[in-house]
């Protein structure tokens, strides 16, 4: 039997302003998103050896600030993030901690630090290049480098029902929505490769799946992370109609496919590694 679609749920995906976005950024995104990545950053990245650390797109700094407990005595460490409202959240949060992470808003010169590590869990497309380039650039040679990423295979359950909800809101136009979607997502092989000819060197990549589970299809399309920050960016196409319709219609596809069940989809969470030749 299909769920009574609540009407409070088209309402919640409505665009955003930017300082919002970053409320939501720190409240939400930190937890539900964001860790999935670092857990295996702080497996996996060693920085006693560094005299200095770039951190690129730190959001609203939880994680820089976590790096700089573990190892801001020995390591001078520098963070940027990706707009002026996380900035300042950032700022806050540190300040209010004393933490010795330096949150600026300056472009960080060539070959200037001895581990850089970027976020780019939030990135689609043709920013993957960019980001493993420029994580590259700023830094020495022979410094760490490091890129947070989803890889291929991420939000299949998602994708796999949105093609039909496309069809069933009669936007078949935007149909190639979808292998777009699929086909930005670099396959870990691509990604390697992309380290390797901007110029990294002992390349290695860790693996988590992690999964995301909503107990209705109605919580699902309301949490912030992807009413706020997947949607926008898989469905930034369409119009404001097009998308509540696109929406509505992914909504009742999950209840048909998980009428007694959770909804879960998973995100291969991926960290590449390796030197600056």
């Amino acid at each position: 039997m299909l769920r009574a679609w609540p009407e409070i749920g088209l309402n919640l995906i409505m665009t955003k302003s930017q300082k919002e976005l970053a409320f939501l950024h720190d409240l939400y995104l930190q937890d539900d998103w964001t860790r999935r990545f670092t857990d295996l950053v702080d497996k996996h990245m060693d920085l006693r050896d560094s005299d200095n650390m770039l951190y690129i797109n730190a959001g609203t700094g939880g994680h820089a600030l976590a790096v700089g407990v573990r190892f801001g005595e020995s390591t001078d460490i520098f963070a940027s993030c990706e707009n002026e409202d996380l900035l300042t959240i950032a700022r806050d949060k540190a300040a209010a901690v004393s933490s010795p992470v330096d949150f600026s808003a300056i472009r960080f010169e060539d070959d200037a630090f001895d581990s850089v590590l970027t976020d780019a869990s939030l990135l689609i497309d043709s920013d993957f290049e960019s980001a493993i380039d420029n994580t590259v650039r700023v830094a020495r040679t022979g410094g760490d480098v490091a890129v947070m990423l989803p890889t291929a295979g991420s939000f299949g359950e998602i994708f796999s029902l949105l093609w039909e909800a496309l069809l069933n809101g009669d936007l078949p136009e935007h149909g190639g929505i979808v292998e777009t979607l699929i086909a930005g997502l670099p396959t870990v092989s691509a990604i390697e490769a992309i380290a390797e000819r901007t110029g990294w060197v002992n390349i290695n990549t860790q693996t988590a799946i992690e999964g995301f589970d909503y107990e209705t299809s109605a919580e699902f399309v309301s949490s912030p992370l992807v009413s706020d920050f997947l949607f926008p960016r898989w469905l930034q196409g369409l119009d404001d109609d097009e998308r509540e319709r696109a929406v509505k219609e992914l909504a009742a596809l999950i209840d048909v496919a998980d009428d007694t069940l959770t909804f879960r989809f998973s995100v291969k969470a991926t960290l590449l590694t390796g030197e600056k030749e």
